[in-house]
This record gives structure tokens, C-alpha cells and sequence, in this order.
């Protein structure tokens, strides 16, 4: 057996596996009580295997978070809370409560006053300057979470984790970057550390000796000049005396400028910290943080690294995770891939989480997981990007008899495509697993088969699903169809040579990653970097230049005033510095007039200017291409239009597209 898959013992529990659910912001609680959505969301993990959930953060008082996290500041949310801990309990899982604070991450319009801290000074995360507490104020803190967790142990909860992380108040307490304070609270680490400790100790009173206590601990804040992972390590060390049973170890702050999670982050890259805190305590540890494969999870246990996982979006992602391990079924699981596009890019807009990979997150109390249909029909899809390989393996859930059919041999489409930058290669490993899904589904696919009115006539199905998807589009600029004039998808899959010059018109989403994939040509990879390192070949200077200084000199043009408008909020500034790092010129307001051999004509604020070039690189966006639809809907057959072949926008509506598609089939 796995050893991801064998019991833990925690405090005063025993935990049936190693696999953990952290808390994260979901906004499925608009006025802090617990919702059907909510119970249905961790029921559903809970029925999938996970050993642990915890779920919040859970607002501790009025200043710790607005009206749409899970309330645990007032005994009115305690019913509710009893009926989630019922739910989870009964599907097999232990369930935790995150006491949360935000100090001066709260929004003063989300809590309806101004937010306090321990000191007065603004983040980048708000822009607002909090309140510095008094005696009064911290004193009153720390009872609050005392009372929080109370209730906690009180609706059932197995457990309560106090956050002690990602900059929210007590890691503004720790780190001298945000206390500037003079008393017993502010000065060196010793009376940096009291908040903390004092609220572990008030957490522990509350609940007493028989009850389980976590502490989320940064494992480094990656704040310049703030608390690193030796600090950490006291801090735990001293939490250990205050009751703290386990460490749930993350790193980062909202401010921090290094990636904490998307999927430029390398898989487990931050497993480090974790081993960090566990050299320095002997209670359990949680490694956390871009760990999305569960065999991966194997190693970090196995390897003594930490004691348990975290799998946050990997559980929102494919919530039959642990029981698919159990069942040794691993190649249908739907990983992760670190997109963020439908749980932190919705969680900053104020929006619900949803998720790209899975389509039900977030509508389990409306969407049953299976349904199978009472009259199977035969399904006809056209097209293997990720629309098509959706609806094939939905439309096969629910019974029906289905065909794929690619044009190309390779399946997975423009995935293929958003995934040729080194850093976002998880698009390649979403293409495999949605491969896989159709394959274990029962779904036939046919690969280099372009559809044509014989094969349907042939086949005779009952339902034709186009998911053709789209074509880049070629814009009306002089001079565009020139031999140095190349599109942005031939660039990324490898077809279309280049020159050392390069002007890539167009600043979204594929612009700039292409104008990233050109301008990395002729770095050092990273296993030669290591090589480089480790042997001190070089200095650290020279490292990061040959990192990221290439063989080709590259521009990229926008006519709107925004690079990356397509872009989420929570992955843009990573691409946008990706940019900057790796030298790309890049203006905005720049109109491309005309094109010639030598270059291209340009409008900037009415004024036109000529930028020379060796190679154009078009990236001005997709229209969709559907050309069957008219002799399809001439022929009678019940027709339904998906994906980018619909109309062209982001992976996670073409998936939504295909799945909700297959399941309106009847």
C-alpha cells in the first residue's frame, strides 16, 4: 500500500490517510453561513477518500474577513457549521475550522470598518493604511480566537488550525517587516513571536488538553528583509510548548513577488520548507504548495520530507483522487494543472470557485455527479481539443455510444499549443489526462480522420457535437502576407523559423507568451544551470544572465493600453515580469499600419513610427471555425456547436462547453 494511503495519528485523532483538503477561500457562504453549496462541495471529498478537510478560513470576529467567508465570529453560524461536520463525518473524513484573521488584508468595504494591525502600514495587497492596535485591541484578538475555536469544538470539529500565514495577522506580528511596534510585541523575534504564541496558548485553554490544534505555518514569507525559513523554525519550535499539535507548512505572502502556486511554480518546489520545519520538531507535518500528483506525494512521504500532503486544488480538481489511488485507477484522475483561472482568478474577483478540469466544482448540490441517460443515442464528435475530448467523455458517462474523430493524429488541440512554453507545459499534461478520460470512458477515437458528408451518412448519428475549434486570425494589414510574416501558432508548435529581430503583434495572452518562448531561445536550461551552480562555474550574476539573455531580440506591440487584458488576475504580474526578466521590449497603444521586409510601420498616439525587424509574428486573436454546421443541419441531425468552433475563448470555457453539452443529450 501507498504510503500516502496508510493512517496518521494527530493530537487526539487518527487520520485514515495522509491526503489533506487546506482551507481556501471558495465564496459559497455570501452571508457566512453554511450553504447546501458548501456541504455538497467538502461532502463530496469527503466521499472521495480525503483523510482530512479544513475548511475556511472561518472569521474569527468582525475585523478578520468580510460576510462571505465561513463565520465562526458569532454562536448563530454554529448549526450550520454542525450540519457540515455531520455531512463530512458521515461520508468518512475528519474536518478541521482555519481560525482566520486578516489584520491589514482586510478591505475596509468587505468588513465595513478600517482594518487593524499591529502596526500602521499599508500593503500592496489593499493599499490601505490599518489601524495599529492597542492592548486593548490585541488582547481582545486573542480572545476571539479562543471564542472561534470554542464554537469550533463545540459544532463538532475535529480539529481547529490557527493561520499563521500568507501575511495575514499573526505573520504580521512575526515579521519586521509590518511590526514597527515598541512594546512587548514589536523589537526581535522573542517579542515578535508573543501574538502567536499567546494565541496558541488561548486557543489551547479554550479547548483544552483532549483536542486537536494545528498551527499554518509560512515556511518562508519571501518578503525581502523578512522572516526566512530559519525563523520559521523557532517560531514552530516554540508553538510546540503552546500546544501546537501539527504544522501545515505553506510560504509566501499575497505581496511576495516569487510564485506560490500557479503552475510556473515546479511541481512540490516549495516540499523544502516543509523538510525545513520537520528537522526541527517532532510533531507531524504537512508539505504543501504545486503538489498536484499523488505519486509525487508518495515521495515526499516516503522520502521523510513530511508526514502528510496537502491536495487543495488537486481535490477540487478531481474530488475521487484518494479513492481512484485505493482502486489503483491513478491514469483516470484529472489532475490540477495550476491554471488558476477558475479558483484564485475567481476568488480576487470577489466570484465563486470553479474549477478548469472539472466543470461540477461548485455545482455538486445541483449537477449529480453520474447520470445516465434512459434513451442511449449515438454521438458523433468532430474535433479533439479539449471541448471535444469533454463532451466524448461525458456524453460516454451518461450512456451514450460515442465516436471522436480528429483531423490531425495528435489529440488535445490548442492545449498543445498553450503549453510549448516550458513554464506552462501543464496544458500538455491536461490534453493527457483528458485523453485519458475519453479513452477510459469507452470513447472511440479515430485520429487523422477528417469528417466529411460520407462518413456521416455512414455512421448515422444521432447527435453531431462540432468542436472543430478555431484558426488564428489574419489581420487586414498591409504587407501581411509576406514571406517574413509568420503566425504565432507556428512559432509555439515548432513550424515556422524565425530571424534574431522579431516584432510580435499583439499583447494577450498568446503574444506574450510567445514573445517569452522566442526570447528564451539560446538560454541555459535548467539542468545545465544546476550544473553551473553546484560546480560555482560561474557567479550568481552571470547565472541569472545567461538564464535569461537569449540569441534573439524580440518586441511585442498591443494596440489596447493593457498587456495581458486576457490574462487572470493572479497569473498576469508572473508573465508580465517573465517579460521583463528575460528582456522583451513591450509597448502598448502601438497600431502595426503596414508591414514590409523590412519591418513594420506603427501608429503611437497619432504619430506613426517604423520599428525594423527580421520576422513578424502575428497574435491578434481566433475565429472559429464550424463550416459543417449548414450541411449537418441540412441532413436533420440534432446539432450542438462547442468550444472555440462556438466561440473562441479560454480552455476553461471550452471544457465547461463540452461537458454541459453531453449532459443536455437526451
Amino acid at each position: 500500500m501507498l504510503n500516502l494511503l496508510t493512517p496518521i495519528d494527530v493530537g487526539t485523532i487518527r487520520i485514515r490517510n495522509r491526503i489533506v483538503m487546506p482551507a481556501m477561500h471558495l465564496l459559497y457562504t455570501p452571508e457566512g453561513e453554511v450553504t447546501d453549496q458548501l456541504v455538497a462541495f467538502y461532502a463530496e471529498r469527503a466521499r472521495g477518500g480525503a483523510g482530512l478537510i479544513i475548511v475556511g478560513g472561518c472569521t474569527i470576529d468582525e475585523y478578520s474577513g468580510g460576510s462571505n467567508m465561513i463565520g465562526l465570529h458569532e454562536d448563530r453560524f454554529i448549526p450550520g457549521l454542525k450540519r457540515l461536520v455531520r455531512e463530512v463525518h458521515d461520508n468518512g473524513a475528519l474536518i478541521g475550522a482555519q481560525l482566520y484573521h486578516a489584520g491589514r488584508y482586510a478591505h475596509s468595504a468587505l468588513i465595513g470598518r478600517q482594518a487593524i494591525a499591529p502596526s500602521a502600514l499599508a500593503s500592496r495587497f489593499t493599499h490601505e493604511e490599518p489601524r495599529e492596535m492597542n492592548k486593548d485591541d490585541i488582547a481582545r484578538v486573542i480572545d476571539n480566537f479562543a471564542r472561534a475555536s470554542a464554537r469550533a469544538k463545540e459544532a463538532g470539529f475535529d480539529l481547529v488550525e490557527i493561520l499563521g500565514s500568507a501575511g495575514y495577522i499573526i505573520s504580521q506580528f512575526l515579521s519586521p517587516i509590518t511590526n514597527r511596534r515598541t512594546d512587548e510585541y514589536g523589537g526581535g523575534l522573542e517579542n515578535r513571536m508573543r501574538f502567536g504564541l499567546e494565541v496558541a496558548d488561548a486557543v489551547r485553554n479554550a479547548v483544552g488538553d483532549d483536542y486537536t490544534v494545528f498551527m499554518r505555518l509560512a515556511g518562508n514569507d519571501f518578503m525581502p528583509g523578512g522572516n526566512t525559513n530559519k525563523e520559521a523554525r523557532i517560531f514552530a519550535r516554540e508553538l510546540v510548548g503552546h500546544g501546537i499539535d501539527a504544522f501545515n507548512v505553506t510560504g509566501g505572502w499575497h505581496e511576495t513577488r516569487v510564485p506560490q502556486i500557479p503552475m510556473e511554480v515546479p511541481r512540490g518546489g516549495f516540499a523544502y520548507l516543509a523538510k525545513g520545519i520537520k528537522e526541527t520538531v517532532s510533531k507531524p507535518i504537512i508539505a504543501c504548495n504545486r503538489i498536484n500528483d499523488p505519486m509525487l506525494a508518495e515521495e515526499i512521504i516516503s522520502n521523510g520530507i513530511a508526514d502528510m500532503v496537502g491536495f487543495a486544488r488537486g481535490l477540487i480538481a478531481d474530488p475521487m483522487m484518494p479513492k481512484k489511488l485505493e482502486q489503483e485507477r491513478s491514469k483516470e484522475i484529472m489532475p490540477c494543472i495550476g491554471c488558476n483561472q477558475g479558483c484564485f482568478d475567481h476568488v480576487f474577483s470577489l466570484k465563486p470557485v470553479e474549477c478548469l478540469v472539472n466543470p461540477r466544482a461548485g455545482s455538486e448540490s445541483s449537477v449529480p455527479m453520474h447520470v445516465k441517460t434512459g434513451s442511449r443515442k449515438h454521438v458523433m464528435v468532430i474535433g479533439g481539443g479539449p471541448a471535444g475530448l469533454s463532451a466524448a467523455a461525458e456524453a460516454a458517462r451518461s450512456g451514450h455510444k460515442v465516436t471522436l474523430y480528429e483531423r490531425t493524429d495528435k489529440l488535445g488541440g490548442q492545449l498543445h499549443i498553450a503549453g510549448a512554453l516550458e513554464e506552462r507545459k501543464e496544458f500538455i499534461t491536461l490534453a493527457h489526462a483528458l485523453t485519458a478520460q475519453a479513452f477510459a470512458t469507452g470513447v472511440s477515437i479515430k485520429t487523422g480522420v477528417t469528417v466529411d458528408s460520407k462518413i456521416l451518412r455512414d455512421n448515422e448519428p444521432d447527435v453531431v457535437m462540432i468542436a472543430t475549434g478555431g484558426r488564428p486570425v489574419v489581420p487586414p494589414i498591409p504587407g501581411v502576407d509576406a514571406q517574413n510574416v509568420v503566425q504565432a501558432w507556428d512559432v509555439l508548435s515548432g513550424r515556422a523559423n524565425v530571424g534574431k529581430d522579431i516584432l510580435v503583434i499583439g499583447g494577450g495572452a498568446v503574444g506574450i507568451e510567445t514573445a517569452i518562448y522566442l526570447a528564451k531561445i539560446g538560454t541555459v536550461d535548467a539542468e545545465t544551470l544546476r550544473f553551473l551552480f553546484l560546480y560555482n562555474a560561474e557567479d550568481v550574476d552571470t547565472l541569472r544572465e545567461i538564464s535569461t539573455r537569449g540569441v534573439k531580440n524580440v518586441r511585442v506591440i498591443e494596440m489596447l493600453e493593457r498587456l495581458g487584458a486576457d490574462i487572470g488576475f493572479t497569473t498576469r504580474w508572473i508573465e508580465l515580469g517573465m517579460l521583463r526578466r528575460h528582456g522583451v521590449k513591450a509597448g502598448t497603444g502601438t497600431k502595426a499600419k503596414e508591414i514590409t521586409p523590412e519591418g513594420v510601420v506603427v501608429e503611437i498616439q497619432g504619430r506613426e513610427e517604423f520599428i525594423p525587424c527580421d520576422t513578424v509574428v502575428l497574435a491578434v486573436g481566433t475565429a472559429p471555425i464550424n463550416s459543417l454546421k449548414g450541411s449537418i443541419e441540412d441532413m436533420g441531425i440534432d446539432i450542438k456547436v462547442i468550444g472555440d468552433a462556438k466561440k473562441p475563448r479560454k480552455a476553461f470555457d471550452a471544457i465547461r462547453d463540452g461537458f454541459y453539452a453531453a449532459r443536455e443529450i437526451s
